[in-house]
């Protein structure tokens, strides 16, 4: 079995493979390159097994390394979008190696961003953070080491975003705003602690 030709396809990075004249299979250019594949080569259909392997791992390795390029994401979330697109294990957990080996793959670099992110940007309090990143298949023992907020901050946060929701209450009834005002701290993810001090203050006479 000879390589009789290799043609590019539309896909400027992709190439066509023909062995003794036939068409055999279609790989990324730069694996041609690995492979040191070139017209005349000899080759077997183990080689070209070899091949359609690396065609396949590559495949995996694209997909996740796009994933990354939109959003940092956990393990779990990307072991899950790989998972998603059928993709065999073998190959998902050489991605996910190359991913944690470059870093770009990391769930403590993850977390950090994320807490950044969620108190920032969405004014969540620990407790929901804490349930999203459970979700996301976080380790215990890194949520607790990177959730530490500051209380008096979080007081500050809980009142502002009382402040704000307490203008759409304004003819509802004392029981009816605490009730409400509660919940929806409470679904923020603050304390107990904080979501009482928090009415005490709003609701003094």
């Amino acid at each position: 079995m000879k390589i009789t030709s290799i043609e590019p396809q539309r896909n400027k990075n992709r190439v066509n493979i023909y062995v003794d004249d036939v068409f055999s299979i279609g790989i990324a250019e730069e694996l041609r390159f690995k492979h040191k594949l070139e017209v005349g080569m000899e080759v077997d259909d183990d080689f070209i097994k070899d091949v359609l392997q690396s065609e396949e791992q590559n495949k995996v390795l694209n997909y996740a390394l796009n994933l990354l390029s939109y959003r940092q994401r956990s393990e779990k979330e990307m072991y899950n979008a790989l998972k998603r697109k059928n993709f065999e294990d073998s190959y998902i957990k050489n991605a996910m190696n190359y991913c944690r080996e470059n870093r770009y793959l990391d769930d403590k670099t993850f977390t950090e961003s994320f807490i950044r992110d969620k108190i920032n940007l969405s004014k969540f309090g620990p407790e929901r953070i804490r349930y999203e990143l459970i979700l996301k298949g976080i380790p215990k023992n890194i949520i607790d080491d990177l959730l530490i907020l500051d209380y008096d901050e979080q007081y500050e946060s809980a009142m502002n975003l009382a402040l704000k929701k307490l203008s759409s209450y304004k003819k509802e009834d004392r029981n009816s705003i605490y009730r409400k005002l509660s919940g929806f701290l409470q679904r923020k993810g603050y304390s107990y602690d904080i979501i009482s001090k928090v009415m005490k203050e709003i609701l003094k006479d």
